[in-house]
């Protein structure tokens, strides 16, 4: 049995509700932002109850985009996104397990009907996240792509991440959670059914990530949130011994040419205030607050992910790149296990 396999038959015949998973990694460990917490309710509870998830990939300013769950599983952040983009946007969802499908397709009409939407603004694609063209996913054709607790999963990561910066629009974004691991784990627990299907078997080294994305081009990307995960099971952890793992929400974006370092061009953001769900501050990372009207100092790259992206109208940004100071100084201390740009 491969590793898709075992994946599929883990999620698909083993786990029958996420109460029978033996660790938090593929439960969420972090709390709805508080823009979707209210509309949870609103979700069926038979696609609550098979949701696993290790974050809360769901960022802000989404009306009326073009967004792609990978790994959507039973559907609940497809339909949460269903409700942000509002019915002139679109959400995607591609999963390769057919018993979470089912169930994600089984309560289309009810949430439909609960969001009050005349059509379906979603659609279910059985497909691999590693070959989206198969799942007729085109070239430069989305805003966004959320992934919640699942490239770990997938035996080909370079080719999954290759894949979603091809359909990503320029100036979209990659938001997604997923589970961190402090080493490169052995080859045991890469193939351990148990442990791939509790997302610990093929978590990622945090710098092997690192260079995946300055491979595929994308020097800068943005740490959101992080959580160390905790293995309360026995066996499970003799399996991984003392490997540390994170829960970790990432940010990065389709923008040629950022620098591999944060450089310093004088310039200064203010954000308006603009986007509802953040009317008086905006967080673009963990490093970055950005106060209603307030002043904030950013570095050259931080500045082309609010001008270059869907943020471009909620902010003013002052300066150029003309002249140039040097690098940008990013002295307050950092959270972060990973080497990402430092701002």
């Amino acid at each position: 049995m491969n590793t898709q396999e075992k994946v599929k038959n883990y999620y698909g015949k083993v786990l029958q509700t996420n109460k029978d998973l033996k660790t938090s990694a593929c439960c969420s460990v972090e709390a709805l932002p508080a823009h979707t917490r209210e509309l949870l309710p609103l979700i069926h509870t038979e696609i609550q109850e098979k949701f696993y998830g290790c974050g809360s990939p769901l960022p802000v300013a989404l009306r009326g985009q073009k967004v792609l769950d990978l790994g959507c599983g039973s559907g609940r952040d497809v339909y949460l996104l269903s409700h942000l983009v509002g019915a002139e946007g679109h959400v995607t969802g591609v999963d390769m397990t057919d018993e979470q499908l089912t169930v994600a397709k089984k309560h289309l009409e009810f949430q439909m009907d609960k969001f009050g939407y005349k059509s379906p603004n979603v659609s279910f694609v059985h497909g691999y996240i590693e070959d989206l063209a198969s799942a007729g996913i085109k070239d430069n054709s989305m805003d966004l792509i959320v992934s919640n607790c699942v490239t770990n999963l997938s035996p080909d990561k370079p080719k999954v991440f290759s894949e979603i910066f091809r359909v990503l629009k320029p100036g979209g974004e990659l938001y997604f959670s997923d589970v961190f691991a402090s080493r490169r784990l052995p080859k045991s627990c890469q193939e351990d059914p148990v442990l791939l299907g509790e997302c610990l078997g093929g978590a990622m080294y945090t710098e092997d990530f690192r260079r995946l994305l300055v491979r595929l081009g994308i020097h800068d990307y943005r740490i959101v949130t992080q959580n160390t995960l905790s293995i309360s099971d026995p066996e499970v952890q003799r399996k991984v011994g003392d490997t540390q793992f994170f829960s970790i929400t990432f940010r990065a974006f389709k923008i040629n040419e950022l620098e591999d370092k944060c450089e310093d061009y004088g310039q200064v953001a203010y954000y308006q205030g603009t986007i509802p769900e953040s009317p008086n501050e905006f967080r673009l990372d963990n490093h970055h607050l950005f106060k209603k009207h307030a002043p904030v100092l950013v570095c050259s790259n931080t500045a082309r992910m609010l001008t270059d992206t869907r943020f471009s109208k909620h902010f003013k940004v002052i300066g150029s790149t003309e002249n140039h100071l040097g690098l940008f100084d990013c002295s307050t201390p950092r959270v972060s296990t990973t080497s990402a740009a430092c701002c």
